[in-house]
């Protein structure tokens, strides 16, 4: 029985950023667990998180922001590109989909990169040797993306919330949500909460 673990984050999120240390420490825990890595596109370039949610974040968790995102935290922020590449990335060559997650949100959280057009994605894609088609980089929602969006419909459904970021475990027939809020600070924590759950 493989455990499985849903991570359901937008790129452009200062406390997705954060959970996302802990997902990197539960693949380190556990190499043989499938992780569903799952943009749900809440950016639209309507809002941003801002400087409040920002400085809550560095102060509850290990995770550092640069100066260049500090200075724009209060400015619109749109992740629909980064949303379209991570599905494809996701259907494509799902091995690579952590990482590059960890590349993106350095350079938009360290270096202060925006992200919102196919230039700002040029170095990772290079790191990486990726080859996304074009249309990854429209600002719309590509078809893979809107397919991820309905299987974060389904597991909202399942978890009764559409807060976000989620961490869901799954194991079997039994699914439990973690409580991301209570390891942030302490993210090697999450490994004994995961091996009480698998018990």
């Amino acid at each position: 029985m493989t455990p499985e673990l849903y991570f359901i984050y937008d790129s452009h999120c200062p406390w997705s950023y954060a959970s996302t240390t802990l997902v990197n420490v539960l693949e380190k825990a556990y190499p043989d667990m499938m992780i569903h890595i799952w943009h749900c596109a809440h950016y639209d370039g309507n809002d941003c998180a801002g400087h409040q949610q920002v400085d809550s974040v560095a102060r509850k968790s290990t995770v550092e922001f640069g100066q260049e995102h500090i200075r724009y935290a209060d400015s619109p922020k749109n992740s629909t590109i980064t949303a379209n590449l991570m599905a494809w990335l996701q259907n494509k060559q799902p091995e690579k989909a952590l990482p590059v997650l960890n590349a993106l949100q350095k350079a938009h959280f360290i270096e202060g990169n925006p992200l919102g057009c196919k230039h700002d994605f040029t170095p990772v894609i290079e790191q990486f040797k990726l080859s996304p088609p074009n249309k990854v980089f429209r600002d719309e929602l590509s078809d893979a993306a809107e397919y991820t969006l309905s299987e974060i419909a389904e597991i909202r459904e399942l978890i009764g919330t559409n807060a976000f970021p989620a961490l869901l475990l799954t194991a079997g027939d039994n699914a439990v949500l973690l409580n991301h809020s209570l390891y942030l600070a302490k993210p090697q924590a999450i490994i004994q909460a995961v091996k009480q759950q698998l018990k």
